[in-house]
């Protein structure tokens, strides 16, 4: 891991992101952490954008709190649910 302070980060974006091989650069302001360069691995664009979405994870965090409050459905009963509601939406032959 390297600790870059901000006010020394001179070099390019992508001087630093060849760096991240070796390990996160962490920028630090005044001694504080304030952003992170980390390599991404196995995840495409959508999966990195909603895992730092707060408004997302937020939304996450509060439907498993209901889940474990009021419990949730199986699997099978979600399929179940599903197979019924499509069932009812083909027309009559």
């Amino acid at each position: 891991m390297k600790v870059v302070e901000k006010a020394d980060a001179t070099a390019t974006l992508a001087q630093y992101t060849a760096d991240i091989e070796s390990g996160p650069i962490i920028v630090t302001s005044h001694g504080r952490p304030i952003a992170a360069l980390v390599p991404i691995e196995n995840a495409d664009l959508e999966t990195v954008s909603l895992g730092t979405n707060r408004s997302f994870l937020e939304l996450i965090e509060r439907s498993r709190a209901r889940v474990k409050a009021e419990g949730g459905i199986s699997a099978e009963e979600m399929r179940r649910r599903f197979e019924d509601s499509e069932s009812s939406e083909q027309p009559a032959s």
